[in-house]
């Protein structure tokens, strides 16, 4: 059981100034990361005798903290630069079509198009929807199921729709698709969302975001399905089951490594590490109840100046993204305000998203009441 103590020092690890409300495209740098990347680099700058194994046993680190988040187990997680290049590796390996939505943050579609060019093994199936701009894009278990044909072989999703803050239904997919693999962009939840990963065969993030952990940092985690079933296209010599083949190249071996091209960065892997470790340590489930909390103010303080609220209000739909949808007109006043007031949030397309973490300071809230009031005044309400 998590003690107040271990919450405290959790929540002063969120060292940014006030204002910030952008943890949709990168979280700054949680303090334990932060020093566990002066430690390293440290380290790493001095090499003193004997020291740079070290940085070899960051591997068994970070696959060993993703485990303790998602449930997979260390030897089905590999160490990847970054989402899309898990992706990637995942959507190359496939056999058969993958049913994912067009609407979906680019990683995802280009994996499968990139793919289908490439290697003509697998080609990609195009979600369609109903047409209305409040749910385009959002993935449904309903939507999934009646669109699924013989040939489809996998399901692509964001765990969190980028663009509307949605959150997908893990096993409700999972019980519509029966034995297809079920492939997970999670970078928009993972750490604050407490996801059903189990019902995952792969789960590709980074660390950059919503864990804090800088970039350079993520991991492709496996299920035995998953391994059984894709082909390690892209597979380098730590692929093997061998430390270092000379004079040979042996073939990939049948595991979660197999998706590997090289060693990976062990200072980056231990400021993920590092930033996993502690949100094990609180529990994902406490940081999703505080990113909720915080979304909703966030969403109160909208309304209270009648801002349209694209994101869902139900908080079992809706991940730490709160997505404003003011009339086009007012749209770049909405971003003027907001920069005037010193808020650091994402303006695209026609809509401001505003992403809190779970740790929210009041000045940040009252920066952000100001710049509503700019908006509204200028509007001549």
């Amino acid at each position: 059981m998590r003690t107040a103590t271990v919450w405290d020092a959790y929540l002063d690890g969120f060292t940014e100034d006030p204002g910030y409300l952008d943890y949709g495209r990168i979280g700054p740098l949680a303090q334990v990361a932060a020093a566990e990347a002066l430690g390293q680099t440290e380290v790493l700058s001095r090499a003193r005798f004997g020291s740079l194994d070290h940085f070899g046993d960051q591997d068994a680190r970070m696959r060993s903290a993703v485990a303790a988040v998602t449930g997979f187990r260390p030897d089905q997680v590999a160490a990847q630069p970054n989402t899309s290049t898990g992706l990637m590796h995942a959507m190359f390996g496939l056999t058969g079509d993958v049913l994912l939505s067009p609407a979906d943050f680019p990683s995802v579609p280009f994996a499968a198009v990139r793919a289908a060019e490439a290697l003509h093994v697998a080609q990609p199936q195009w979600l369609s929807f109903d047409g209305s701009e409040d749910t385009a894009g959002q993935v449904t278990p309903g939507q999934v199921r009646d669109q699924l044909t013989p040939s489809s072989v996998a399901v692509a999703v964001s765990l969190v729709d980028s663009r509307t803050g949605f959150r997908v239904d893990l096993d409700g997919i999972r019980q519509v698709i029966g034995d297809r693999l079920l492939i997970v962009d999670a970078i928009q939840g993972f750490g604050v969302v407490d996801a059903a990963y189990d019902a995952a065969d792969v789960v590709a993030s980074g660390g950059q975001k919503w864990v804090r952990a800088g970039w350079g940092t993520g991991f492709l985690a496996l299920s035995d399905r998953a391994v059984e079933r894709l082909t390690p296209v892209v597979s380098g010599f730590t692929g093997t089951a061998d430390s270092e083949p000379w004079d040979q190249v042996p073939p990939p071996v049948r595991a979660a490594s197999a998706f590997r091209v090289t060693n990976a960065d062990g200072v980056a892997q231990g400021r993920f590490a590092a930033a996993l470790e502690e949100i094990a340590a609180v529990g994902v489930s406490a940081i999703e109840a505080a990113v909720g909390a915080n979304a909703a103010q966030l969403i109160d303080l909208a309304d209270e100046f009648a801002l349209p609220v694209r994101s869902s209000r139900d908080v079992r739909e809706r991940a730490g993204l709160i997505v404003l949808e003011p009339p086009a007109e007012r749209l770049t006043a909405l971003g003027a305000a907001l920069h005037n007031a010193g808020i650091t949030a994402t303006t695209r397309g026609r809509t401001v998203r505003l992403s809190s973490h779970a740790n929210l300071a009041e000045e940040t809230v009252d920066m952000l009441r100001g710049a509503f009031t700019s908006y509204v005044s200028g509007a001549g309400y």
